[in-house]
């Protein structure tokens, strides 16, 4: 994070003459003006020499109308930091939540320790660990399935179970329809009796051009959307825009391609045969997303019956009584019901913060301060443990670092598959003797169509020309890399020109609780604050890379096979590559 505001970090008065001091733990609700009442009682009656808050330095800054930290690109972009914020705008989405359903501002009791502390004299210590520090740690000891939970969670808050279910049954039957019709069909020998078996040669070049031309004006109507500052980001202007410019690029496109057609015109690679081509794969494509939007929606429909029915609703919340929040026995079974979704998690956010806290507060009693704790009532029983055997606090170095994700996880496993295969297939050809004209057109091949998508895609997010530029670069040698991702590159360059700062997750949580917006228009809103649509521009970038990436094999590789004798010829040379490698490792044994 980078410097924030003005508000000077508090400093403790100077050590009482005493060879140890104590300390007392208030436990409270951050949302209870009961627990206000209560803070400041305390303060007043104990006289403590030091009020201790759980707030970290950021918090306290932003508490006390310092400027709020801008995010720094090393912050945001290393590993999986995204998917952090998302955690931490899940997690003060329900804290946020949770205080307007009880009209008072969350924090409202560190507040009050605070200012409680100035009006009668004390020292203010800040004892907890930093939040970003937490949610890092938090995020990598989650499971797959729990991050899917805590993100499907966020989703509810915006729209209904049913929308959920129907947008992404749409979406993925429309994807998976699409890949299954066009690429999986002819591998098995099915699908162009009834899709083009009966379509002449003629139809199928209308076809193809018409097809191929509103693509390729889809994608020129999207390269040369303005940039958002011309157009004050993502206004109704701006979408507007967007979208006449696609659809006049697809008409553009659509119409340039049937002249040439009726022309007798074909262009560089578009030969007839190549145009007959398109053609099967675009009647194949359609009938494939339309036949899997109509399984995807019927599925999505029944999805979201399923969330409606067992997901709960977040109107629960006016069934709780606020105050009974601070009870021992109930926080015990929240925190034991969260533990129950994820003992990592809960190990992270609540055992580990325990510890850190009770480290700092034993510091100060070991200085001879009397202390008075302000803490989260779900900490309280954590650190009054700790505190009666400090000989077991683990050190602070065990508790500030960051934690690293598992070094053999699925995705890894499969990107690292990915990379000795590419590795591999570049390496066969070369000892199977295949002339350096064709490798350079595969290489060629692979860099921009791994370049176009993630460019694309990128700009479809709303990047800058800079940074979907630096993305669509750096895509064909991230997406043979676990390691890497363009869409890091593409946000780094994005926050150069854009900053970002941790108020916008306060935006996204005032947006997300509106619930009689339309979807649509919270979407749109959404997309207007920083945050969230960098996220979408480093997401819409790596996904393009993947796309590209997977559709490599069965888009490029036949459309450049024939230059050596078609596909079967090429998984010769690879065969061909490998009887040549153990050759000449016989030969070197």
């Amino acid at each position: 994070m980078s410097d924030a505001g003005e508000a000077d970090v508090p400093e403790p008065p100077a050590p009482p003459d005493r060879d140890r001091g104590s300390v007392e733990v208030l436990g409270t609700a951050h949302v209870s003006q009961a627990s206000v009442n209560e803070v400041r009682d305390t303060v007043e009656r104990e006289q403590p020499d030091i009020v201790a808050v759980e707030l970290d330095e950021g918090r306290y800054r932003q508490m006390q109308g310092g400027t709020p930290d801008d995010i720094e690109a090393e912050d945001l972009l290393s590993g999986n930091t995204v998917f952090q914020f998302l955690a931490y705008w899940m997690l003060s989405y329900v804290q946020s939540r949770l205080g307007e359903q009880f009209d008072i501002e969350p924090g409202a009791d560190m507040r009050a320790g605070i200012e409680a502390a100035e009006e009668t004299g004390c020292g203010v210590a800040l004892v907890d660990r930093d939040i970003q520090v937490t949610i890092q740690r938090f995020w990598s000891r989650l499971s797959f399935t729990e991050k899917l939970k805590m993100i499907g969670g966020l989703a509810l808050g915006i729209t209904d179970p049913r929308t959920i279910g129907l947008t992404f049954g749409a979406i993925g039957g429309m994807v998976l329809g699409l890949l299954v019709a066009v690429f999986l069909a002819p591998l098995f020998g099915f699908g162009d009796l009834l899709l083009v078996g009966s379509v002449g040669p003629a139809t199928l070049r209308y076809v193809g051009s018409g097809a191929v031309g509103a693509l390729v004006g889809a994608v020129v109507g999207l390269v040369f959307l303005p940039s958002l500052e011309s157009t004050g980001g993502y206004a109704d202007g701006y979408l507007s825009g967007f979208s006449m410019r696609i659809l006049a690029g697809v008409l553009l496109g659509t119409v340039g391609g049937l002249t040439l057609v009726a022309t007798g015109t074909f262009v560089g690679p578009f030969s007839a045969a190549t145009l007959e081509n398109a053609g099967t794969y675009a009647i194949r494509g359609t009938a494939g997303t339309l036949a899997g939007l109509g399984v995807g929606v019927s599925v999505g429909a029944v999805l979201g019956l399923v969330l409606g029915a067992f997901g709960g609703d977040v109107e629960e919340i006016d069934e709780i009584d606020i105050e009974e929040l601070t009870d021992g026995d109930v926080v015990s079974a929240m925190m034991e019901e969260f533990r129950q979704f994820s003992p990592r998690g809960a190990n992270a956010l609540i055992d580990e913060r325990d510890a850190y806290i009770a480290h700092n507060l034993n510091e100060l009693r070991e200085q001879g301060y009397d202390v008075l704790a302000v803490v989260g009532a779900g900490h309280r029983a954590g650190i009054e443990r700790h505190l009666r055997n400090p000989g077991d606090i683990p050190s602070l170095e065990s508790l500030s670092g960051t934690a690293s994700s598992s070094r053999f996880s699925p995705a890894k496993i499969i990107g690292y598959l990915i990379m000795v295969g590419f590795l591999a297939f570049f390496f066969l050809l070369i000892m199977a003797g295949v002339r350096n004209a064709f490798l350079l057109k595969l290489f060629v091949a692979w860099f921009l169509f791994n370049g176009i998508f993630a460019f694309t895609l990128a700009r479809l997010a709303g990047a800058r020309w800079a940074s979907a530029g630096v993305g669509g670069a750096v895509a064909w040698l991230t997406s043979i890399n676990p390691l890497l991702a363009p869409g890091w590159f593409a946000g780094y360059v994005e926050l150069k020109y854009r900053p970002v700062n941790v108020r916008d997750i306060q935006t996204l949580n005032e947006i997300v609780d509106d619930t009689e917006r339309p979807l649509g228009d919270a979407i749109q809103a959404m997309f207007a604050v920083p945050l969230f649509r960098l996220i979408m521009i480093v997401a819409l970038t790596n996904i393009g890379s993947m796309i590209a990436t997977a559709l490599f094999p069965f888009v490029v590789l036949p459309w450049l096979a024939p230059e050596i004798g078609g596909v079967d010829a090429l998984m010769g040379q690879l065969l061909q590559g490998a009887q040549n490698s153990l050759e000449l490792i016989r030969g070197l044994l």
